[in-house]
């Protein structure tokens, strides 16, 4: 096995960070575009679009855990994520592909049925993609910093990939629709695009990247007693609540921060622009483009910061930063947008320690299994992760559209371009965006302060496991 000591090379740091690209990607557009390209392309009536979203987010919610269980349990001389890589990279971008390219059916509950299995086909093989690609984490990099090094790759690449779509894809529509193509072709030509991009790196990480754990061979469990056995990992709890907390706060801003800007800020200006370095924006692109830029710049600060102190620490001291700046977006008035943006690039540096740490703390309840169960299962751990994730983002929208719905929101008519909302509309989407996702991330924060394993126990239970994987001879 890799010593811990041993620092990972830049070519496999950059390699594995390349992954990240088509799964966000994809991830991004599909989170984005899809319910519009739904609605205005496809031509769905929106309730037939929301029961095959639903079908859709249940069949997403069942499959994660079922091929962790695969990964973990595969045996081959390749290794037991490797395989899937090769196998279903290239499926994977095809089916991007098959997302964006429904009939031209006058049948509506035909097209429904189409849409919903494209969207499970589509999901089925970026499971297939994610799950072993992130259990990759633990066996690429079995050292403390190490981990925190990679995942900080891969929230480059994944922070650059987001932004790559939010800008790029409506513009290649547009440009296509200039040049006579149709909507439908244009939103086909930008999946292939990205199912290509996102499908080659990989593949190529599959090709030249070795699997370096050696776990040791023991008695398969069924699955059912498996999911037990995690549960009992008390280290896994507290990562849970941390992550499902953290990312239901950057879902919060995603989902919520939309309507704010549009209808508190731009009090119903739904085309107000900014000029941001020369450039004419909408609000939505200015306010994302400084957070993530900001994110992307921060995340070299947040490496120095857990090899300086610990992850823990580290995480703990942007989540508590990123309260404080949550709470002062509550203060934004209309129309004083230099103070917005000011706001989101401050809560960029927040949104980064979000996105860097959580799953290099996650990463660490691996080994703490290993020594209680002699299993390497990282396959489940990376599996329930995934399905925290998706659960967690379909919570937050519906407490949003909820919220919203009760709240007296109104959907402006058609062509219109200037549409106020009314007073307890935009006080609930004030509520949304600052006080209620402060309270989400101070959830994450305890959570953080709770979780057991500091560097200290961790390198005690690497010392543990290498004791024990040494010859009796040798102990």
């Amino acid at each position: 096995m890799q010593a811990a000591s041993k620092k990972l090379p830049f070519w496999l740091k950059f390699l594995y960070g390349s992954g990240e690209w088509g799964i966000s990607s994809i991830g991004m557009m599909r989170s984005i575009f899809y319910a519009i390209y739904l609605t205005d392309v496809v031509g769905l009536e929106p309730r037939l679009a929301s029961f095959g979203a639903l079908a859709g987010i249940v069949w997403d919610a069942i499959n994660d855990p079922i091929v962790g269980y695969l990964t973990d349990h595969l045996s081959t001389r390749w290794g037991r994520r490797r395989p899937f890589l090769l196998w279903f990279a290239i499926p994977f971008g095809l089916s991007f592909v098959i997302l964006w390219s429904a009939p031209d059916w006058d049948n509506q509950l035909a097209l429904t049925v189409y849409v919903t299995l494209a969207f499970m086909l589509a999901d089925t093989l970026q499971t297939l993609i994610s799950v072993p690609y992130l259990s990759l984490t633990p066996e690429l990099a079995p050292g403390y910093d190490d981990r925190t090094t990679l995942t900080s790759y891969r929230t480059v690449f994944q922070l650059v990939a987001s932004l790559a779509v939010v800008v790029a894809a409506p513009s290649i529509v547009d440009a296509l629709l200039v040049h006579g193509y149709s909507q439908q072709q244009g939103f086909m030509i930008v999946g292939a695009l990205f199912g290509f991009t996102g499908a080659i790196p990989l593949f190529l990480l599959a090709y030249f990247v070795r699997e370096t754990s050696t776990p040791e061979q023991s008695e398969s469990l069924p699955f059912r007693d498996i999911l037990r056995v995690a549960w009992k990992n008390i280290p896994f709890r507290y990562a849970s609540a941390m992550f499902m907390f953290n990312w239901s706060a950057v879902d919060m801003v995603a989902v919520a921060f939309p309507y704010f800007l549009l209808y508190w800020v731009a009090q119903g200006d739904l085309l107000e622009q900014v000029n941001l370095f020369g450039f004419n924006l909408a609000l939505e692109s200015a306010f994302f483009g400084i957070l993530l830029l900001v994110c992307i710049l921060f995340v070299p600060f947040w490496l120095w910061m857990a090899k300086k102190y610990n992850k823990r620490q580290a995480y703990m001291t942007g989540m508590i930063f990123w309260v404080f700046v949550q709470l002062l977006i509550f203060t934004i008035p209309p129309h004083n947008v230099p103070y917005m943006l000011a706001l989101a690039a401050l809560a960029g540096i927040g949104v980064s320690a979000a996105y860097v740490l959580p799953d290099s703390l996650f990463a660490d309840i691996i080994e703490w299994d290993e020594l209680l169960t002699r299993r390497r299962q990282e396959g489940i751990y990376f599996g329930a992760r995934a399905f925290i994730r998706k659960l967690t983002g379909a919570f937050v929208i519906f407490v949003t559209l909820q919220a919203l719905g009760w709240s007296g929101y109104q959907t402006p008519p058609e062509a219109a371009v200037n549409f106020p909302q009314s007073e307890s509309a935009l006080l609930m989407i004030r509520l949304l965006v600052s006080p209620l996702g402060a309270i989400m991330l101070s959830g994450a924060v305890v959570f953080a302060w709770l979780f057991p394993l500091t560097r200290e126990r961790y390198e005690r239970i690497q010392s543990m496991l290498a004791r024990r994987r040494m010859p009796d001879r040798f102990k």
